[in-house]
């Protein structure tokens, strides 16, 4: 199966997404964490804002409205690369510094604006 790049910003950080395996598993088989809870498309705590690329839904419909994902909001958690990524998450950091740094209380549901 191809694999296809994903830069994560702010951080800059970078990995590969395998495609058919969901971008939140690639960024943490890479050493990178993004901020999830459900993993499977329902709470909306890995939701990201998608500035170039495409992906793929292995659910039908996730929790996002038609207008979030049309603005580019993704669930990394349910979502697939089709293509090179680069995503918008201000919270990613390599694993070793987020078990270091300590959890910002964050609400699980809700927009992500």
């Amino acid at each position: 199966m191809p694999a296809f790049p994903v830069l994560v910003q702010p951080a800059g950080l970078r990995f590969d997404a395998e495609a058919g395996t969901p971008v939140l598993l690639a960024a943490q088989a890479a050493g990178i964490k993004l901020p999830s809870s459900c993993r499977n498309g329902t709470c909306r705590a890995c939701m990201c804002l998608m500035l170039e690329g495409s992906v793929a839904y292995g659910i039908e419909w996730p929790g996002l409205s038609r207008d979030e994902k049309e603005e580019g909001w993704i669930l990394p958690c349910v979502a697939h690369a089709t293509s090179a990524l680069e995503i918008q998450a201000p919270l990613a950091a390599p694993i070793e510094a987020a078990l270091a740094t300590p959890a910002v209380a964050r609400p699980l549901t809700g927009a992500r604006r």
